[in-house]
């Protein structure tokens, strides 16, 4: 097989990993030397859920986050210049997908290196399977602003957005600011429009539920530590 960067996904929560990554995924993890990581610790467990056998300590890590500087981002592809495959591993999820990984593939196409995509859980497809929302037109516009104003600003934009352009609207936000998000949701949209929540996705407490936001009033679901994703349609 031809070196390759190979996109990991990893599981959503704490799950099985046979529930939700496919085992032609082990297999490949198995051929590589060289990884990507948001963080290498996680990444470090991850790999040994995966397949125990495999030896950590023989690993070459390379963290991708906000602190990394673009200078060192391009020099982890030098393994596949000498012909070794090399993987992408985000926190959770699909790398690349609201990930910083998504710069370490630019650079990879670019050189004209293959980038191999792997099967697994995507909290935004996942989430809006389930919704009933339109899945033929939808976006995913990451974290809303953190200041006040500009967040209920922002969400009344995305509601214009469902009902002027017919187009599904997701979103998410960090654990500990989760319920504040879903209050002002339930504030700053029409009582008509739509809220699907879902939370720890593919885990044993996953909660998936539509619902007009005037019924989410006084029914929201404690959030704060939990990872969750936000969508609006009509």
């Amino acid at each position: 097989m031809q070196a390759s960067l190979f996109l990991i996904p990893v599981t959503l929560g704490d799950t099985e990993h046979r529930r939700a990554l496919p085992e032609y995924n082990r297999e490949v993890i198995l051929q590589i030397r060289h990884f990507i990581v948001e963080d290498v610790r996680s990444a470090r467990r991850f790999l040994k859920k995966a397949d125990p056998s495999i030896e950590i300590d023989a690993l070459t890590f390379y963290a991708l986050n906000k602190h990394t500087s673009p200078d060192e981002v391009a020099g982890f592809l030098n393994p596949l210049s000498r012909g070794e495959h090399v993987g992408v591993i985000s926190e959770a999820g699909c790398p690349a997908i609201a990930d910083p990984g998504a710069d370490i593939v630019a650079i990879a196409q670019r050189k004209k290196y293959p980038v191999v995509p792997l099967v697994g859980p995507s909290s935004i497809l996942l989430s809006l399977m389930a919704s009933g929302f339109n899945g033929q037109n939808f976006a995913f516009n990451g974290y809303l602003p953190v200041d006040a104003a500009e967040r209920l600003l922002a969400v009344k934009k995305l509601e214009a957005r469902v009902y002027t352009e017919n187009q599904t609207q997701l979103f998410i936000e960090t654990p500990y600011r989760n319920n504040k998000l879903t209050e002002d949701l339930i504030r700053a949209c029409r009582p008509s429009t739509k809220l699907c929540i879902a939370s720890d996705l593919t885990c044993g407490d996953e909660l998936i539920r539509t619902l007009p936001v005037k019924e989410w009033a006084g029914k929201a679901p404690d959030l704060s530590k939990k990872p969750a994703i936000f969508l609006l349609y009509k």
